[in-house]
């Protein structure tokens, strides 16, 4: 079998814990580099996944290696920069969210992908949840009828304590880009990304300055759907919390854990599954599903979900949310 020949760049938490671990138990991937700026952390990191070509220097690797792809897990400010210098070379890439720090950067990658007919996928990995999957299919069938509004939420602490992470020149954003990307997305995705209307959000900086530690939002869509949105780093809370409910015409159903019904005549039709997965195990599949589909798509040549064009979208509602909270109006598109 011929494998996807696949690079790493950025050997931060998310590579170690996610990417590596996964993808060298592929049999129909070989990874062949790895590219660190850290020293200490490449060759450590390299020599515990037995990886030989290791990198200081990126594009050294590009140079030196015949890849298929790449995966890009760096700090946000990097990934412009990163993306389009592998799409020049050739190279598949899937890009850690957020994929850029500005609609506009998002945009260039996106063109230079079309330019070199490559892929770009952008790793949203809670689209590949069993139990988000499951939710899509049942609103892309109709069974609840059309979706009207979505309420979510999550609240835990910061993904990362590296410093990079709390300056925004660097991070782009706080809890917006940290967890609210992910509920945006979400949220964009089962609504099968309508026009957007207008967008009202307050941020608020209770326990950091340099970037947003919770926000609450309101978005109004084209098609009269809404969205009601809540992250937090800081809220006061004895545990960590995601929630999603999206309500149709015809019935309601929510993640964490997974329920729905339809509403009859006679009472209810009850989707909820008989069983479902610890969040530890959704967590684990979510990235395994990702990956897998990342690898499949290079090799049979077809679309990806998460593509960058969905990014596009997603950037220009996060540009608008930053821009309604430091005005401290709604903002109401034309």
């Amino acid at each position: 079998m011929i494998k996807t020949r696949v690079g790493i760049i950025g050997l931060g938490g998310i590579a170690q814990l996610v990417h590596l671990p996964i993808v060298t138990k592929m049999n129909t991937v070989e990874v062949v580099a790895v590219a660190e700026v850290n020293k200490n952390r490449l060759k450590t990191v390299s020599e515990k996944f037995q990886i030989k070509n290791r990198y200081l220097d990126y594009n050294e690797m590009i140079e030196k290696n015949e890849l298929d792809a790449v995966i890009i897990a760096t700090p946000t400010n990097t990934h412009h920069r990163i993306s389009i210098d592998c799409l020049k070379n050739g190279l598949n890439l899937l890009v850690e969210k957020p994929v850029a720090t500005s609609l506009n950067e998002t945009k260039e990658i996106c063109d230079a992908a079309k330019k070199y007919n490559k892929i770009v996928m952008v790793g949203m990995n809670a689209r590949f949840r069993p139990d988000a999957m499951l939710l899509k299919s049942l609103l892309t069938t109709g069974e609840l009828g059309e979706i009207f509004y979505v309420r979510t939420g999550w609240a835990r602490k910061q993904s990362s304590t590296q410093n990079w992470f709390l300056k925004k020149e660097v991070s782009g954003g706080g809890a917006i880009l940290d967890l609210g990307i992910v509920l945006l997305d979400m949220s964009l995705w089962l609504l099968d990304f309508p026009a957007l209307k207008s967008v009202s959000v307050q941020k608020f900086h209770h326990k950091v300055k340099g970037v947003e530690d919770s926000a609450v939002g309101f978005v109004r869509f084209k098609n009269n759907s809404v969205l009601n949105f809540e992250v937090s780093w800081s809220f006061h809370s004895d545990k960590d919390s995601f929630s999603l409910t999206a309500f149709g015409t015809e019935g309601t159903a929510q993640l964490n854990p997974l329920k729905a019904y339809k509403k009859t005549d006679t009472g209810n039709i009850d989707y909820t599954p008989t069983s479902t997965s610890n969040l530890k195990n959704l967590y684990k599949k979510s990235y395994e599903n990702e990956l897998k589909h990342f690898i499949s798509s290079i090799r049979t040549k077809s679309p990806v979900i998460s593509s960058c064009y969905d990014a596009m979208k997603r950037m220009e509602l996060i540009e608008l949310i930053y821009k309604s909270a430091e005005l401290n109006k709604e903002l109401i598109l034309e």
